[in-house]
């Protein structure tokens, strides 16, 4: 009998594969960097070709330090960063250009062109999103627009268009699909009908024939090939990668809300079976379907913070500050507080609820006697400050108290953001024992969907309290810090504005 489920967790900076044993445990690990592009200032991309190979190499890798087969393997699980945009040859599979990331923000004037003709309620109504170059639509717009003879040749049928999980299936399996949790991060898929929507592919000019067949998250969509891993292996497990740490922490029933830190911050709260439109500024998605009910499909709001841990990354490369990313929560440490510095990590402009793609990241309050110890301790505030206005915006658009956030991610295991986040936000943090809740929520996926375990309620057992952070702030302490951070961010928003 299979022992493990394959996860498959590719992200913005590294792939990864994680083999899950029945009890959700990680049983072993390998992992893959591979080249970040930035080829103008705000341009984000990566070699689709080295995303794959780097994310067939750890698979293999894993499967050999741990001396599992192919037999060993019950189901494969895919997490993938999101709204990333591949377009590529369907006879070569050869990509026709580099990705363009979530990050990137080239699109951004397509997005103020869409909003002046009057298109932003309908882009929301339809796939809850705001028009915002995060997203793919407008990525494959630009691709179709500015790589020469693309677009004639998407509209001869030559041409495919994915989010990662499609690139990295084709490749696997030579089939083109992806799954409604990433279709609903395109621009261009209803969420309410769960199809592709022709009124949206007209207003960016995008031909359907470029788009794949979209599944449900959990169930066998596809055998990846025998040459890769020695025989054909289901995949059965799809979702974008904050979705599927969702599923990874068990929030499975409407008000139970995650924040993921990784390059980026992003929390997801369960709204049940009906979607909520958001009224401050934040998203409406898809969290998942699953093959034993199609029918019903969990929607989620969602806030997006573009600049998480890739602010340590930033203070360790470009400033030199610390020589690894764990170094920053003992340089953060050695100072009691950031002395009057704010930074507002606008490096690609600001995400929800703000979206200003104009906004650039801002250092105030500083003074002949700021160390690098204040600048760290105000870049980890910067990213509870941020998660904080998230769920504010949440809370009011749900209804709903915040009992608990559950949280995951790198920068989940620093004790000092996590319980700064528990004090600016006035409410209990959780850390489980398994951070690696991306790749084990596309591993429960696929593991349901071939019967590796039952259901929900299963896997709602695995999940396990390492840590809970208990607020410690005053309100009025908080409510002041609040106010400040905001006065902050002000002065950062509009600044790479065209019109300036």
């Amino acid at each position: 009998m299979s022992q493990y489920v394959l996860a498959l967790d590719q992200g913005t900076t590294s792939s990864r594969a994680i083999l899950f044993d029945r009890a959700g445990r990680p049983y072993d690990v390998a992992q893959q960097d591979f080249p970040q592009l930035f080829p103008h200032p705000g341009w984000v991309e990566h070699d689709a070709i080295a995303i794959w190979e780097s994310q067939l190499a750890v698979a293999r890798q894993v499967m050999r330090n741990a001396n599992v087969s192919a037999q060993d393997i019950a189901a494969i699980g895919i997490a993938n960063q999101r709204e990333t945009t591949v377009l590529w040859d369907r006879k070569t599979g050869e990509p026709i250009a580099n990705a363009i990331v979530w990050q990137d923000r080239r699109t951004a004037s397509i997005c103020e062109s869409l909003r002046d003709a009057g298109l932003g309620t309908l882009f929301q109504q339809k796939t809850g999103l705001v028009l915002d170059a995060y997203f793919s639509g407008t990525k494959l717009k630009w691709l179709l627009d500015h790589v020469p003879n693309t677009r004639a040749r998407a509209e001869r049928g030559e041409l495919a268009f994915g989010t990662i999980d499609s690139w990295l299936i084709y490749k696997l399996c030579g089939r083109h699909l992806t799954d409604v949790s990433n279709a609903s991060r395109t621009l261009l898929f209803n969420i309410h009908t769960l199809q592709w929507d022709d009124e949206l592919l007209s207003a960016l000019t995008i031909p359907r024939s470029l788009l794949p067949e979209v599944t449900p998250s959990s169930g066998i969509v596809a055998h990846c090939n025998a040459e890769w891993f020695g025989r054909t292996l289901p995949i059965a497990g799809l979702a974008g990668d904050q979705q599927a740490a969702t599923f990874g922490q068990a929030c499975f029933q409407p008000g139970m809300a995650k924040n993921t830190y990784g390059t980026g911050c992003f929390m997801l709260l369960n709204t049940g079976n009906s979607p909520i439109t958001s009224h401050n500024q934040l998203l409406t998605t898809v969290g998942w379907q699953c093959t034993s009910n199609t029918a019903a499909v969990d929607y989620m709001l969602e806030g997006s913070v573009f600049m998480a841990g890739a602010i340590v990354q930033w203070l360790r490369d470009e400033l030199g500050l610390i020589q690894q990313s764990a170094d920053i929560e003992a340089l953060a440490s050695s100072t009691s507080d950031s002395n009057g510095v704010w930074f507002v990590p606008a490096f690609n402009g600001l995400g929800a609820p703000y979206w200003d793609p104009y906004a650039r990241g801002t250092l105030l309050g500083m003074t002949r006697g700021t160390s690098k110890a204040h600048i760290a301790r105000a870049a980890l505030e910067s990213i509870a400050y941020q998660s904080a206005d998230l769920m504010t915006a949440m809370q009011k658009d749900a209804s709903v108290p915040l009992l608990a956030l559950r949280v995951d991610g790198g920068a989940s295991r620093n004790n000092l953001l996590m319980q700064f986040q528990a004090d600016i936000l006035g409410s209990p943090v959780i850390r489980p024992v398994v951070t690696e809740t991306t790749a084990l929520g596309a591993a429960y996926l696929a593991g349901l969907g071939v019967g590796f375990w039952q259901d929900a309620d299963e896997i709602a057992g695995f999940w396990q309290v390492d840590r809970c952070f208990e607020p410690r702030m005053s309100v009025d302490e908080r409510s002041s810090r609040l106010s400040i951070w905001h006065r902050a961010v002000e002065r950062s928003r509009g600044w790479d504005s065209p019109s300036e």
